[in-house]
C-alpha cells in the first residue's frame, strides 16, 4: 500500500474493494467473504457478506493465542474511588469468558439483545465483549440516563436481561442506579425478568430477590464460555443516538465491517503501535467509547485506559497530565470542551510543568468544532500536534482527520484536514448539485459508507432511508455543514440546522463562533439563531469567561460585537451577546444550542436526557430574559 495520503486516499475510492479486502487481513475470520461488497441493495451496503468471524476473540483470545496474553488490555484510573487497576489480556479473556458463561447461565444466545447500564468500571467492559462472545446484541444505555429514556430503549431493542451497578459517581453527587432501572422496568412495555446487578462499594443496595443477579456471586460461580461465529453482516450493538420525533434512533454496527474500519484506524489515523497505550477520555454510553475505549485498541491489541474522573475538580486541571504522565500515554483522544474546561481554570498552563509527559506525541479532538483558540493553546502549552478530527455515532470512526500514520498533513485551524481513506466527502447545494471550493453547503459522503459505517438503523429501515439518504440520492446526509477548500481541507462549520438566514444571507454560527473564542477574555462561546420579523434571523451570541477577567461585561460584548463586523462583516448584524458563567452540554460535551434557540425565541423546551445538568438551562433563560428575550 503507497505510503503518501494523496496515493492511499486515491486508492481507497478507486479500488475501495482491494483496498478494504487488504485491511480485512489483519482480522481473524472462521470463514471468508463471498464477496468484499454487497452492493445489490442500495443504500443498504452490506461489507463482508458470507464471512464469519467473532469481534471477542479477535479483541482478546487471538492476542492471548499469539503470546501476548501478559500485555496489558486495560489500565483503570478512578479518581472519584480512588482506585486503579492493570489488566492483562489473559486475565481480561478469564474475565471475559466467565461474563459469557454467566450469560449463557441466563439463556442468552446469538441475536439477543442485553442493555448495559454502567458507569465507567472494567466490568462495564468485561459485559459488552462478553455479549459479543455469544453473538449477543448489546445496547450500552449512559449510567444515569432518565428511566423513561431507559424504558424506551428496553420496548425498542427488546432486550432480554439487564447489566447495571448499583451506582455513578460524580465530583459532587452519587447517582443511584437502581431506582432508575426499576422505575424503567415499570414504564417499560416489553417485560425484563433479570437484571445482573454489580455492587459499588460506594453505594451498596438490597437486591430484588427473584430478579436480580449478584456480579460477583454469578462469576465465581460461573462455567468459561466459548466464543460463537457469527456472520460478518449480523449486528454487534445497537446504540441509541437521540430522534428529532422524541423516538431514538437506533444506529446498527456490524460485526465485520466494524472492525476492520477500527483496526485500520488505529495505526492509519492514530498511529499507535501495539505496545503503547492509547486513552479515549469519553464515556463508554457514546460512541467514542464504543469504538476507542473498548473496541478499536483491543481488536489492535494494544493498551486503552478507562478513566473514571473529569478534566477539571478531580481534584485539578493537571489530571490529565498526571494519567497521561502516570501510565506513559502515547496519544490522547478527547472533546474540545474538555481542553476549554482546562484552559479556563489553568490558562498559562502551568500545571502541565509538573508532569513529565515525554511518551505523549499527539492529542486528538473530536465531538464539536475546535475553535482555532483553544487548538493554537493546546499547541502551545503541550508543544504537540493537535489533530481536530470529525465523525458521528453513524460512522462509528473519522471521516475528516490528518492521519498520522499515513503522513502529518499541515494543520489549518479550524478544519479536521481532509477525508480519510474511504470516504468521498462532497459539499452538495440544496439541489444536490457539488458545489465548487469555498462554497458552504451540506457536507455529504458518496455512497457506500467504507467499513464500520451503520448498515441501517435497528428495526427502521424505511427511517434509516428518509433520515440520512432521501435528501440526497445515493448520498449519506451527515446534517452538517460546512466547505472545502481548495486544497481538499473540511471545515465542518455548523449542524445544518444552525446555519442562519439573515436577511438572505446564509451565516455560520461556528464561523461567528470562532471569531468570539478568539477574544483574549473568553474561555469558550456558542451562537445560536433567533427570530427576526425584520431580518428572518439575527445572530445571538453566548460567552464564557476565562476565570480572573475584571474587564466590565459592557465593554467585552462591545469589542466582540466590533471583532464580528471586522472579520464576518457587517452582514452578520451580530449586536447582541450575553455573558454566562456556564453552556448547556450533554456529557459528552456538545453545546446544546438547539435547546438555546428554543429558549430564546419563548418556545416550549424540556431538558434533552443527555444534558449534564438541567440547572444550567434555568441560567441561560434568566439572562436572556434580562436582555429582553425569553419569557418569563
Amino acid at each position: 500500500m503507497p505510503k503518501n495520503y494523496h496515493d492511499v486516499y486515491k486508492c481507497s475510492l478507486e479500488n475501495p474493494e482491494g483496498f478494504w479486502a487488504e485491511a480485512a487481513s489483519s482480522i481473524y475470520w472462521t470463514k471468508s467473504w463471498d464477496k468484499v461488497l454487497d452492493d445489490t441493495r442500495p443504500p443498504f451496503y452490506r461489507w463482508f457478506p458470507g464471512a464469519e468471524t467473532n469481534t471477542c476473540y479477535n479483541a482478546v483470545d487471538r492476542h492471548v493465542e499469539a503470546g501476548h496474553g501478559d500485555r496489558i488490555a486495560l489500565i483503570y484510573d478512578s479518581v472519584m474511588t480512588g482506585t486503579k487497576r492493570v489488566i492483562s489480556y489473559k486475565e481480561l479473556q478469564d474475565q471475559v469468558t466467565r461474563f459469557a458463561g454467566v450469560l449463557h447461565e441466563q439463556n442468552i444466545t446469538a441475536g439477543d439483545r442485553v442493555i448495559i447500564y454502567m458507569p465507567m468500571v472494567p466490568e462495564a467492559v468485561v459485559a459488552m465483549l462478553g455479549c459479543a462472545r455469544l453473538g449477543a446484541i448489546h445496547s450500552v444505555v449512559f449510567g444515569g440516563f432518565a428511566p423513561q429514556e431507559l424504558a424506551t430503549r428496553i420496548d425498542d431493542c427488546t432486550a432480554e436481561l439487564i447489566v447495571t451497578a448499583t451506582c455513578g459517581l460524580e465530583p459532587d453527587r452519587k447517582v443511584e442506579y437502581m431506582p432508575i432501572v426499576d422505575e424503567a422496568i415499570e414504564l417499560a412495555s416489553h417485560h425484563i425478568e433479570k437484571v445482573i446487578l454489580l455492587q459499588r462499594n460506594e453505594h451498596l443496595v438490597d437486591p430484588s430477590p427473584r430478579r436480580d443477579i449478584d456480579w460477583h456471586e454469578a462469576m465465581a460461580r460461573a462455567k468459561p464460555a466459548d466464543w460463537v461465529p457469527v456472520k460478518a453482516t449480523d449486528p454487534l450493538y445497537i446504540l441509541y443516538t437521540s430522534g428529532t420525533t422524541g423516538q431514538p434512533k437506533g444506529v446498527v454496527r456490524d460485526n465485520g465491517g466494524h472492525m476492520v474500519g477500527l483496526n485500520w484506524s488505529m495505526k492509519n489515523i492514530y498511529n499507535i503501535d501495539q505496545s503503547e497505550v492509547f486513552w479515549a477520555a469519553s464515556d463508554i454510553g457514546w460512541v467514542v467509547g464504543h469504538s476507542y475505549i473498548v473496541y478499536a485498541p483491543l481488536i489492535y491489541g494494544c493498551t486503552t485506559l478507562m478513566f473514571e474522573g473529569k478534566p477539571v475538580g478531580t481534584p485539578d486541571a493537571g489530571v490529565f497530565w498526571r494519567v497521561i504522565s502516570e501510565y506513559k500515554v502515547a496519544a490522547l483522544f478527547t472533546a474540545p470542551t474538555a481542553f476549554r474546561a482546562i484552559k479556563r481554570e489553568d490558562p498559562n498552563g502551568e500545571l502541565i510543568k509538573n508532569y513529565n509527559l515525554e511518551n505523549f506525541r499527539t492529542l486528538f479532538l473530536a465531538g464539536e468544532r475546535t475553535d482555532p483558540d483553544t487548538l493554537h493553546w493546546a499547541e502551545e502549552k503541550l508543544n504537540r500536534p493537535v489533530i481536530d478530527h470529525w465523525w458521528q455515532t453513524e460512522t462509528g470512526w473519522a471521516m475528516g482527520a490528518n492521519c498520522m500514520g499515513i503522513e502529518h498533513l499541515p494543520i489549518k485551524p479550524g478544519s479536521p484536514t481532509k477525508a480519510v481513506p474511504g470516504y468521498d466527502i462532497q459539499i452538495l447545494s440544496p439541489s444536490g448539485k457539488q458545489l465548487a471550493a469555498g462554497e458552504m453547503g451540506a457536507i455529504c459522503v458518496k455512497l457506500p459508507l467504507p467499513p464500520s459505517g451503520f448498515p441501517t438503523l435497528w428495526n427502521a429501515e424505511k427511517r434509516y432511508v428518509d433520515a440520512y439518504m432521501a435528501e440526497f440520492p445515493g448520498y449519506y446526509q451527515t446534517g452538517d455543514a460546512g466547505h472545502i477548500d481548495e486544497d481538499g481541507y473540511i471545515y465542518v462549520m455548523a449542524r445544518t440546522d444552525d446555519v442562519i438566514n439573515v436577511a438572505g444571507h446564509r451565516l455560520s454560527t461556528g464561523a461567528i463562533e470562532e471569531v468570539l473564542c478568539n477574544h483574549q477574555d473568553v474561555a469558550e462561546a456558542a451562537v445560536i439563531g433567533v427570530s427576526d420579523q425584520l431580518k428572518g434571523q439575527l445572530p445571538l451570541g453566548f460567552a464564557v469567561l476565562k476565570l480572573g477577567v475584571t474587564k466590565s461585561h459592557a465593554d467585552i460584548i462591545q469589542e466582540l460585537r466590533q471583532s464580528v463586523r471586522e472579520i464576518i462583516g457587517p452582514v452578520a448584524a451580530f449586536k447582541t451577546a450575553v455573558i454566562v458563567e456556564r453552556l448547556p452540554k450533554t456529557r459528552s460535551g456538545k453545546i446544546l444550542r438547539n435547546t438555546m434557540q428554543k429558549i430564546a425565541n419563548s418556545e416550549d423546551y424540556k431538558a434533552p436526557a443527555t444534558i449534564e445538568d438541567p440547572t444550567v438551562l434555568t441560567e441561560i433563560k434568566n439572562a436572556l430574559i434580562e436582555i429582553g428575550y425569553a419569557r418569563s
